[in-house]
């Protein structure tokens, strides 16, 4: 076996040290708190004396914690919740952000800037804001929107049972519009233009190009921005706790991650919200991996 050079043991240090510090924030800020939460699943606390009152240890419990968040229907409604909104708002998303890109590629250079800076601009609002603005809109009494729906004789709750998770599903679409836009815009700007020329001169119409060889090739982009937004969608977390004191509808466990909020810090349960949220990440990358597995199987069938 050859030992190696001084030059390489020298470059091989130098890698060390760039990746060092990396690693470590690495370490700390995302396997040790995937580690604790993981650790605190797997306990649950009891009380020693008469009534309890001889003080607290914790004792180890197996997989109790995860039986008890998966008997919880609460919790597992939470979950056929947001898969139902991700099965409905994650494509309406990306096909808004993909005909802005498209729209926004092929528009004259004179205005693409201050289009693309007014599409992404929502981005930039924090997500306790823009719920706070949009439930504004949504209270009867002070929405316009309910006053116009009033005037052409129409009742509408934007908060009732039936229709506020898709007043939370606006509020995301607005959010995350404009990223997602901006990522198909910047997969865009990369294709040779030579491509789209030859296109033009093999006699392809505008839609022909868009629909043949734009949409094409943002693929990758396209399957990145699904992948985040299924992340995003199980994450679903400030909409509607912001929207909660507005609407009767959102109870405590109406998405996962609320669930595992309220057993927390309300019903000072950490270990069964840790092995709700490590149920959380475990069907977050199941998703994820799926879905990637799947496209990628139907990349290769389509080549």
């Amino acid at each position: 076996m050859r030992r190696p050079t001084r030059a390489e043991a020298r470059n091989a240090r130098t890698a060390t040290g760039f990746l060092l510090p990396f690693l470590t924030l690495f370490l700390l800020c995302f396997i040790a708190p995937i580690g604790y939460a993981l650790y605190q699943s797997l306990l649950r606390t009891e009380r020693s004396g008469p009534l309890g009152l001889g003080g607290t240890h914790e004792v180890f419990a197996g997989p109790e914690n995860y039986t008890h968040a998966l008997q919880d229907p609460t919790f597992t409604q939470g979950f056929g919740r947001v898969l139902l909104f991700g099965a409905v708002q994650i494509p309406v998303m990306l096909a808004l952000a993909t005909a802005l890109a498209l729209l926004l590629d092929a528009a004259s250079a004179r205005w693409v800037g201050f289009f693309r800076t007014a599409f992404f601009l929502p981005y930039g609002v924090p997500g306790v804001i823009a719920s706070i603005l949009w439930g504004f809109l949504y209270v009867p009494g002070i929405s316009p929107f309910v006053e116009m729906a009033g005037a052409v004789g129409r009742d509408v709750d934007f908060l009732s049972r039936g229709t506020v998770l898709w007043s939370i599903a606006n509020i995301v679409t607005w959010q995350y519009a404009g990223y997602n836009m901006l990522v198909l815009i910047a997969q865009l700007k990369a294709v040779p233009g030579e491509l789209y020329e030859a296109a033009r001169i093999d006699g392809a119409s505008a839609w022909q190009v868009a629909r043949h060889v734009k949409l094409p090739l943002i693929r990758p982009a396209l399957v990145l921005t699904c992948v985040f937004s299924i992340i995003g969608t199980l994450q679903l977390f400030a909409e509607p706790l912001v929207l909660q004191p507005l609407s009767n509808a959102i109870d405590s466990g109406y998405t996962p991650n609320l669930a595992a909020y309220n057993e927390a810090f309300k019903g000072n349960n950490h270990n069964i919200a840790a092995a709700e949220a490590v149920l959380l990440a475990l069907v977050a990358c199941a998703l994820s991996f799926g879905f990637l597995r799947m496209t990628g199987r139907a990349g290769k069938d389509a080549e």
